[in-house]
């Protein structure tokens, strides 16, 4: 049977253990299965040392060999991909199949950035005789990342290739509630040949970390993906220094089902969306604005699906949807929905914890829920779905940009011209027709408005890791200078 690693932290090539440690919990059982140290000031330090030391070699490797060393990372890691997802299932909770289909994602993040560093051109701009202007695209320096729970291999994984792949060194704190996934990333470098100090694993308290990594003049940009509220709070620690941020950060995502759709295919296709990961996804579709005329039809699957879903444990093979990560989602979640109750919700699904161990909270499903409801504009990271009728096209475009967040976007359309509408007009930083799918590693990925700066994925997305250099060369002096000095 497969173990939950040993877990540690990975600093200039190096395994390391603390003293300090906090237990891990399975949150399908509330069991520990493992011990995570947490980095003193000495060891982030050490860190950051180390990560100095990677970035002057890493920069000067070619990106031939940046290339051949993450390839072959990514593939170690495809081998190893039963072993990590059952890692994931154990520390996050979500089904085995899923956890599989989590490790392939990483792994494509990592393929498609070690492809994109061979293509990182610069460029000439047209110039008089004499005289060439050159832009190139430099490794940023030193990234701090900060990764979130909800996905243990996949998160880490997009930002790891984004900083090697640039030629950056990185020190990534990841989740404290789920670090094996981060740590089987950093086996799979250590064993392609990554060398030392270019990768840097660490874990701790999450506020003391960042305040202390962020300000060090070393650092020279900050990814982080996460709420709002702590987004904002590292951008204003960063802009102290004049720190560039890439920040991914929450999203609400609206879902806009047209008149001239099926209801019921759209609403099982939705559903199945809605409960993976148990909703904690940050694309998850949430808000539900149906015609009115497809809104019965469409509810009444939707719940029959939420009501049907099998949860347990995620490495039970029939297991549809797995428990929340930690112990604080099932009381947020019930506090959103008690207070859409209060204001008139209608119930149609779940809306409670499972009674027993684990951090289960059961598919709900709310419908005509008022706008001044919390769920309405708190984003419930969970298995909370919201289903509100509306009367036309207009008025749904108004409830989709209604919110300060725009990451992901959805609708369902056999119109061209409905489709054409939506893509003008929803606000959003990634918008989806007739798909649920809103990332992939070939596109970009980020939000608008308060879910974030930046991209990550697609050609865009490794820029974030460099910095512009203009080059102004003027050959002709250089000319004279020779022939003034014969």
């Amino acid at each position: 049977m497969t173990q939950y690693p040993d877990l540690q932290l990975f600093i200039d090539g190096h395994w390391r253990k603390t003293p300090n440690r906090q237990p891990v919990l399975n949150p399908a059982t509330e069991s520990v299965i493992g011990e995570l140290p947490m980095a003193s000031r000495g060891d982030l330090d050490d860190a950051l040392a180390a990560a100095e030391r990677g970035f002057r070699i890493w920069r000067d490797t070619p990106p031939s060999v940046r290339s051949r060393i993450m390839y072959k990372a990514a593939a170690l890691m495809r081998e190893r991909q039963e072993e990590i997802a059952h890692s994931i299932t154990l520390e996050q909770g979500k089904p085995l199949t899923e956890s599989r289909l989590e490790v392939i994602r990483g792994c494509e993040f990592i393929e498609w950035d070690a492809g994109e560093c061979q293509r990182l051109y610069g460029r000439v701009i047209p110039s008089k005789p004499g005289i060439n202007y050159i832009v190139v695209h430099e490794p940023v320096g030193v990234v701090a990342a900060f990764s979130p729970w909800n996905f243990p291999t996949s998160q880490p994984c997009r930002k790891i290739a984004g900083s090697i792949g640039a030629g950056c060194s990185v020190i990534i704190k990841c989740a404290e509630e789920t670090p094996a996934g981060a740590i089987h990333i950093a086996r799979a470098f250590e064993a392609a040949g990554l060398p030392p100090g270019v990768l840097n694993l660490v874990f701790g308290n999450p506020a003391e970390i960042s305040e202390y990594l962020i300000p060090q003049r070393s650092v020279r940009l900050v990814a982080f993906t996460g709420s709002t509220a702590v987004g904002k709070t590292l951008t204003r620690m960063a802009s102290g220094d004049m720190t560039p941020v890439l920040m991914e950060l929450g999203g609400h995502a609206p879902v806009i089902v047209c008149e001239d759709v099926d209801p019921a295919s759209t609403a099982v296709t939705c559903a199945v969306r809605k409960y993976r990961n148990a909703g904690q996804v940050c694309t998850s579709p949430t808000r539900f604005f149906v015609s009115e005329q497809h809104f019965r039809v469409f509810t009444d699957e939707f719940v029959k699906y939420a009501r049907n879903l099998k949860t347990g444990n995620g490495l039970d093979a029939s297991t549809q949807m797995g428990p929340t990560a930690h112990s604080r989602r099932p009381h947020a979640l019930l506090s959103l929905v008690e207070d859409a109750k209060d204001k008139g919700a209608q119930v149609r699904a779940g809306g409670t914890p499972h009674d027993g161990s684990g951090f289960f909270f059961h598919p709900t499903v709310l419908t005509e829920v008022p706008d001044n409801a919390r769920p309405m504009s708190e984003e419930p990271f969970g298995p909370l779905a919201i289903i509100n009728p509306v009367v036309s096209l207009d008025e749904a475009i108004e409830k989709a940009n209604s919110l300060p967040f725009g990451l992901a976007a959805y609708a369902f359309t056999n119109s061209s011209s409905t489709a054409d509408m939506l893509m003008q007009r929803v606000e959003t930083g990634n918008f989806s027709i007739n798909t649920l799918e809103a990332s992939v590693a070939e596109t970009p990925f980020g939000g608008v408005k308060e879910s974030g700066y930046g991209r990550e994925g697609g050609a865009e997305g490794i820029l974030n890791y460099t910095m512009i250099k203009t080059v102004s060369h003027s050959i002709a002096q250089v000319e004279q200078g020779r022939n003034g000095s014969k």
